[in-house]
């Protein structure tokens, strides 16, 4: 038996207390991840007893978070991504600056140097990618309108972050870094103004090459050789090309092009998404992904110094409070500014408020840089294990604090009501579009092709679509449409439902639809109700609580093609003729 056999027991270590710990956790009604984290800490350095290799489960942490964005991206069109764009990009760069000014200010207090200021600010301003997808898939809100903003903005802080971590070697000598290698060496090589600017061209032209590279020949190549491995009938084969893919491409990814694993398997899972064969890809690497997110979350607890608790708390409680509470109410603000509900609001603001992988990179960088004390090291790993473990619960109290603040601010009711342009129907839409109309809820792929089928048959409709941009557009063809979260009454009203003969909800919320059903009753009890989920379990509920006729996607799939084979055969067509 081989004497060096710390990956093995790193693995078997972190997944056999992070099952012990999560199951206590989730006894405890706490989200496991909180266990996860734990037991990292357990079996971290700073703890007596057994201690796993770090370097070891960091790496075994990036295979996670690249299975975790590939899996994201074959659920995330180029479409979606461009339709949230002209919020996501300001969004996320103007929250990136007001964290980052926020921890340079207290650090410039505590009388750090400048340059150490500035890298402590930007490790707060950044998400983590895990913690954001986790969030949102518990609360299944990924595919929502919610959801692809919160990942649109991940994307932008992603590619923001990128561009720091190439820059700021090249930045230390300017912003007094010293000490250490790799500090003498940033002093060595102080950069002119052209040489940064030389620098930023470079990453800017790398990160635009391989998105030009994955658009054109991603997009036909990852397609078609998932269809050559189907068509040999391996399961295994199947789920080791969908592997090699998401690794293969974020390492090239962050080799080739300097672009973080994370975005390298995001762009490769969109990519792949236009594969006939993207949902059984999807299933295939789940148990995977599942299982490497656990030793992400376990990579974190084994950073962990529990002294700095002690040590510093008045430091770590700031640092707490500008990821949890600045960054949270600067994106709130945001994006009420761009108009979007105060639901949007809430939910993309508990989104961010956490920090991460490329936090704890940053941060590293920064000392061996010499520009950060070791002690700001101590205090974002500190603030990213708090903020990680408090970030469930931050989605729990979402809707409380919602009917909350609405009930007790008229300022927050003028903000859900407030004079949108597109909160409202055209006073030129004709009335006769407005009578037993139907109202469709959601845009998406499943909305759009209901809504060609009643176009086709002339059947009078009015969206409900919380996409500004996509409500624009169906403004611009002549379709009545209304921008807002149809889960408040003011939406509905607009869209005429009192007046409508049927409400379809084309989005896959289970979670949110039964408020819209009962608002929708209450303003016409005779309204017929049709809505969709992607499983059969989901759709029993659905149609336990009577909130009207559900149709399950695969189910719905098959009665279609049993249909059309009974009606071949009945025609007298035999298999293998045409």
């Amino acid at each position: 038996m081989p004497h060096d056999v710390s990956l093995i027991a790193t693995i078997a270590a972190g997944f056999g207390l992070a099952m012990v710990f999560g199951l206590i956790a989730s006894n405890l009604k706490m989200p496991p991840l909180v266990g996860y984290l734990l037991a990292g800490i357990m079996i971290g350095p700073a703890t007596p007893g057994f201690v796993a290799d770090v370097g070891l489960a960091g790496q075994l942490a990036e295979i996670g978070v690249m299975l975790l964005m590939f899996g994201v991206g074959l659920h995330f069109s180029l479409q979606d991504l461009m339709a949230v764009r002209r919020i996501a990009v300001p969004g996320a760069v103007v929250q990136i600056t007001a964290a980052t000014l926020l921890g340079m200010g207290v650090a410039l207090y505590w009388g750090w140097p400048v340059g150490g200021a500035l890298v402590f600010g930007l490790c707060l301003s950044v998400a983590s990618t895990v913690v954001l997808l986790r969030a949102l898939e518990a609360k299944g809100l990924l595919k929502s309108i919610n959801g692809q903003i919160a990942v649109g903005w991940l994307v932008v802080e992603d590619l923001v972050m990128v561009l720091v971590l190439v820059l700021l070697p090249a930045l230390a000598g300017v912003l007094g870094g010293a000490g250490g290698p790799a500090g003498e060496a940033a002093g060595q090589a102080a950069a002119s103004a052209s040489d940064i600017w030389q620098t930023v061209g470079v990453t800017l032209a790398k990160v635009t090459a391989f998105i030009v590279l994955m658009l054109v020949v991603g997009r036909r190549v990852l397609p078609k050789a998932l269809w050559w491995v189907a068509r040999t009938g391996s399961q295994e084969l199947f789920t080791l090309s969908v592997v090699a893919v998401a690794v293969g491409v974020a390492f090239g990814a962050a080799k080739l092009f300097d672009v973080s694993f994370a975005l390298g398997a995001f762009f490769a899972g969109m990519m792949m998404r236009e594969s006939e064969f993207s949902h059984r890809a999807a299933d295939e690497s789940l148990p995977l992904r599942d299982a490497f997110a656990v030793l992400f979350f376990v990579s974190v607890g084994m950073l962990f110094d529990p002294a700095v608790i002690w040590q510093q708390p008045v430091k770590l409680l700031a640092v707490v409070l500008i990821i949890m509470l600045g960054k949270t109410l600067a994106a709130i603000a945001l994006v009420l500014l761009f108009r979007y509900p105060l639901n949007t609001a809430l939910i993309v603001g508990a989104s961010l408020a956490q920090i991460g992988e490329f936090s704890f990179i940053l941060a590293g960088m920064g000392v061996a840089l010499g520009l950060m004390p070791a002690e700001g090291q101590s205090l974002v790993l500190a603030g990213a294990l708090i903020s990680i473990a408090a970030n469930s619960a931050l989605f729990t109290v979402i809707e409380p604090v919602r009917r909350w603040i609405l009930a007790r601010s008229e300022l927050a009711r003028r903000l859900e009501q407030r004079d949108d342009p597109l909160a409202e129907l055209p006073m030129s839409t004709d009335p006769k579009l407005l009578s037993k109309q139907v109202v469709l809820v959601g845009y998406g792929r499943v909305g759009r092709r209901i809504a060609q089928a009643l176009r086709s048959e002339h059947i009078p409709y009015v969206v409900a679509e919380q996409n500004r941009e996509i409500v624009d557009a169906l403004r611009k063809e002549g379709v009545p449409a209304v921008s807002g979260d149809a889960q408040t009454p003011e939406v509905l009203i607009q869209a005429h439902v009192a007046r409508a003969a049927m409400l379809v909800i084309a989005i896959p919320d289970t979670v949110n639809v039964r408020q819209m059903v009962e608002i929708a009753r209450t303003l016409n009890p005779g309204i017929a109700v049709v809505l969709y989920s992607h499983n059969e379990e989901e759709a029993n509920l659905l149609r336990a609580e009577a909130l009207g006729t559900v149709f399950v996607s695969e189910q719905e799939l098959a009665r279609a093609m049993s249909a059309h084979v009974l009606q071949q055969i009945a025609a007298g067509v035999a298999p293998g003729h045409h």
